[in-house]
């Protein structure tokens, strides 16, 4: 009976593994950095979940009074890389564009670091510098290459940003409609319940989702209360989670 019951164990697990490999129906969860102050508990649902995420980093400000990218958070990025999790670019200083110059460049607006909030001229070449520093600083962490992945803060673009972009070997990655999961929404007209069960009601397979590592507005925290949820109930589903390394449209850009 033992032996029976080990290979029907094993049986099963290789059956759920070869379902995962087989799944039809992937989303992708990916995460951009924030204040940080539920990074641990989210790292402890992947793991326990078994879910692997992608992660856009900058270097924004934290309740730890420091930054997402200094020495404190080096370890926790560290561990994520080992884990398998895949990464990409938020711009360092978390810089949002805001408008195209004739002759080239761009009008764009940090919120982090020492230029925050001053409107500022960049050339396309200044831009690219800016994409790169996360991913020198995350090979300093970890000791890995980041793939040439970014995504803009606020997903703000135009084309002539993408070209310049995709010039320099970047690619971008926006989010899906209903792969907006909320928790950028203020918690009393959006609370958790809501954005759970809109996100089970209406995420498709293919959708790229769309979270922080820690929203300041936000008083009633998404993650991690609604992230283990969503993640059960879209297995439930028949859901699957990958990463942007698998995806269609991105795992060339991810290899690189």
């Amino acid at each position: 009976m033992r032996r029976a019951a080990s290979v029907f164990i094993v049986a099963a697990l290789l059956a759920g593994q070869a379902h995962a490999a087989g799944c039809d129906k992937p989303v992708y969860l990916t995460l951009d950095t924030g204040h940080m102050g539920v990074a641990p508990l989210v790292a402890e649902v992947l793991e326990r979940e078994q879910v692997k995420a992608t992660f856009f980093l900058a270097n924004e400000k934290t309740k730890t009074d420091g930054t997402s990218l200094d020495d404190q958070w080096a370890p926790w990025w560290k561990a994520r890389a080992a884990e398998g999790h895949v990464f990409g670019s938020h711009t360092f200083d978390h810089v949002y564009w805001v408008a195209d110059l004739k002759g080239g460049g761009f009008k764009v607006r940090p919120s982090a670091g020492p230029d925050a909030g001053k409107l500022l001229t960049w050339t396309a070449a200044q831009y690219c510098a800016e994409l790169q520093r996360p991913a020198d600083r995350f090979r300093a962490m970890t000791g890995q290459a980041m793939p040439h992945l970014f995504r803009a803060p606020g997903g703000k673009t135009s084309p002539a940003l993408l070209a310049a972009a995709k010039a320099c070997g970047w690619t971008h990655v926006p989010w899906s409609a209903a792969g907006f999961l909320g928790d950028e929404l203020p918690s009393d007209r959006y609370p958790n319940a809501q954005l759970l069960q809109r996100a089970l009601d209406h995420i498709r397979p293919g959708d790229v989702m769309l979270a922080h590592l820690g929203i300041w507005s936000r008083q009633d925290p998404w993650a991690p209360a609604v992230l283990e949820p969503l993640i059960q109930g879209l297995k439930q589903r028949g859901f699957c989670f990958a990463t942007l390394r698998d995806h269609p449209a991105y795992r060339d850009a991810a290899q690189r």
